[in-house]
């Protein structure tokens, strides 16, 4: 089978993908009624797709393509709108984060859609424990060249993401001790982690090719990879972060790795190597387990320091990107969080230690979720 050509689309380009929680309103608890938010919103007038998930107590909302920041929020704002008005009607809450604090995984039920039923035959009972919830970016790409430079090059930048973006410490009603345990749950698959090292897109094809011969997979989409190119949308996509407990910050980090993809293709700042993953596992797993304060190892120079300290330095050095973006303001709102040491990981484990029960987290979680200028 061979890989589908890459499309053409427009450089830099943004859409946006955010997985979310559909809890009982009662007990906060998930609930699996995808199939009816879905018959709610079929008719609406809005921008973007509402789409199911792998279980019924999941949804997914996805931008269509945008320019930058303004518009990618613009476009995330009314479909919030438009679930959290029918989600009223059917008297069910929505809320962001990348784990569900205390579901049951054994509860769930997979969405009835002949992908999903698929997916649950091969993967079992990882398909139900897959209810975790994440954003994804895609990035369009002038060409497939440069859809594999910056799929390298964005790789040096997986800590930061996680650690920006990271909501999911609580676990089956524990704490994990992880700010963003989501991500352990993705790697249970095979074919996930970092995609091959190889630089050009015929070099790519060769790989697929020997891939799909030996039968393991038939698309990109059997690829779990923490950036994988999608060459039917002419993008690359990243897929490392939970979903933020607000549309405002999901929106900014969608501008951070716009802003990036800028800087890394315009400047071409960076030779990239295989020997850029030596450190990658280590800075994923520091970002994962300690967000900010994670050990981020440089894959060049062999330095070490903080994951804040690096994400700081990078808003640095891409600062004229972001403003030639539009983007300086949501990056700005993201360099003082940093600052401050400030997360949704953070944010609710603070309320839990002040005793907050589990349930009533989620019930902040999903007013904070339909909070207009929340970050």
């Amino acid at each position: 089978m061979s890989l589908e050509a890459f499309a053409v689309s427009r450089a830099l380009s943004i859409g946006v993908e955010l997985e979310l929680q559909l809890v009982g309103t009662h007990d906060y608890d998930l609930v699996p009624v995808a199939e009816d938010l879905l018959r709610a919103t079929a008719d609406a007038d809005v921008e973007g797709d509402i789409k199911p998930e792998m279980t019924c107590s999941m949804i997914e909302i996805s931008t269509g393509v945008c320019d930058g920041h303004a518009s990618a929020l613009q476009q995330l704002q009314a479909l919030r709108d438009t679930l959290g008005s029918a989600a009223r009607r059917l008297n069910i809450g929505i809320c962001g984060g990348g784990t569900h604090p205390f579901q049951h995984w054994g509860e769930r039920r997979i969405f009835d859609g002949p992908r999903f039923r698929h997916l649950s035959e091969l993967y079992g009972y990882l398909a139900k424990q897959f209810t975790v919830f994440g954003q994804h970016v895609h990035v369009g790409c002038p060409s497939p060249d440069v859809a594999l430079y910056l799929l390298h090059g964005l790789s040096r930048y997986i800590p930061h993401l996680i650690a920006l973006s990271a909501s999911s410490p609580f676990v089956q009603g524990s704490d994990t001790g992880f700010e963003s345990a989501r991500l352990n749950s993705v790697l249970a698959f095979p074919l996930s982690g970092r995609a091959p090292f190889v630089q050009s897109w015929a070099d790519f094809e060769a790989y697929f090719r020997k891939m799909s011969d030996t039968g393991v997979v038939s698309s990109m989409k059997d690829f779990y990879w923490d950036i994988r190119p999608k060459p039917e949308y002419g993008t690359i996509e990243i897929r490392v972060m939970d979903t933020p407990l607000t549309i405002a910050r999901a929106a900014a980090i969608a501008a951070y790795i716009q802003t990036l993809a800028r800087y890394l293709m315009i400047e071409r700042p960076i030779q990239v190597a295989e020997d850029d993953y030596l450190v990658y596992t280590f800075n994923r797993f520091q970002a994962c387990r300690f967000g900010y304060d994670g050990t981020y190892v440089h894959p060049e120079t062999h330095e070490h320091t903080t994951i804040g300290e690096e994400i700081i330095a990078s808003l640095a050095r891409i600062e004229q990107h972001a403003i030639e973006l539009g983007a300086d303001v949501a990056l700005g709102r993201l360099h003082s969080d940093v600052t401050n040491g400030s997360n949704d990981a953070r944010l609710l484990r603070e309320s839990r230690a002040s005793g907050t029960p589990l349930p009533e987290l989620v019930m902040a979680q999903c007013a904070r979720w339909m909070k207009e200028d929340a970050m």
